[in-house]
């Protein structure tokens, strides 16, 4: 199944893509895509549901706006330096264990939305993502079971603000979690639908230029190493989210000068089976 959800941001409701990729309204469900829902077996609920009900589900308008697939979940949890490629163009060594951070859930926004430029920035920066999204509760998992744990997966640009991230004192949070510094979808995809997720081509243009072009197959920690790795120190539970890292290409690694994003700056990134979400940059309305 892909899974959506639709119309004004924080008033959002459930939907579906089908095969032929047109968007359904699932709001007779009764129950929108979060944590209760995946907590309590919701996708074979809702996949039974679908069996006789998908033919009278009505068409949702072309021009909807597309929301984040997940509403808010408890924890956004990012992965650094997760590809090879990535850890080079930075003049890092590969790590030995996962690096891990969070990210803001109030950062969460549609996969169409703007990225805000915020107040004082000078570094806002691009990152194509893979995201995980927890389908039941995890603590103490072993890599063995950590896909019995899974939900699916989204496409996800981790917006970064690196000179927040990096000159600001603190954790890495204070780059990541502006608003709309986490746009995710445009849809969540159940693992049937992505029978090996280390082997999609993820990319990202800026401007239209090709920045970011490389595979999964370059994660440095496999998907099992890093769920069962985060669920040995907190506990996830369904609905949460965590971004598996991102490629070379971002500003901050460009030669011969880093570039980052400024008013008017058009982002577009895919993932192979996951879809493609387009964001526009602009200065935060609020700054």
């Amino acid at each position: 199944m892909k899974l959506i959800r639709f119309g004004e941001a924080g008033k959002e409701k459930p939907g579906i893509q089908d095969k032929a990729g047109k968007n359904l309204d699932c709001s007779s469900f009764g129950e929108d895509w979060n944590e209760a829902f995946l907590g309590s077996d919701g996708l074979t609920r809702l996949s039974s549901w679908l069996e006789s009900n998908q033919a009278s589900l009505p068409e949702i308008p072309a021009d909807a706006r597309l929301g984040s697939p997940i509403a808010r979940p408890s924890k956004i949890i990012c992965v650094g330096l997760n590809y090879r490629m990535h850890a080079a163009e930075a003049g890092m060594a590969v790590p030995e264990i996962p690096i891990i951070f969070m990210k803001a859930t109030s950062s969460l926004c549609g996969p169409f939305d703007p990225i805000f430029i915020p107040k004082n920035s000078v570094q806002t920066d691009w990152e194509v993502e893979l995201a995980v999204v927890i389908g039941k509760r995890a603590k103490y998992v072993s890599p063995e079971n950590a896909y019995d744990h899974i939900a699916g997966y989204c496409l996800h640009n981790d917006v970064s603000e690196r000179d927040f991230q990096l000159r600001h004192g603190g954790q890495w949070v204070k780059g990541k979690s502006a608003d709309h510094f986490a746009p995710l979808g445009p849809f969540l995809a159940t693992q049937e639908e992505i029978p090996n997720p280390h082997q999609l081509r993820l990319w990202l243009k800026l401007n239209g230029k090709m920045l970011q072009d490389s595979n999964t197959s370059d994660l440095i920690f496999d998907i099992p190493t890093i769920v069962s790795h985060i669920s040995q120190y907190m506990t996830l539970l369904p609905g949460d989210v965590i971004s598996t890292g991102t490629p070379a290409g971002v500003g901050m690694g460009l030669k011969p000068e880093p570039q980052f994003l400024v008013n008017g700056d058009v982002v577009e990134l895919g993932i192979e089976g996951l879809g493609i979400s387009r964001q526009v940059a602009m200065n935060d309305p609020e700054a």
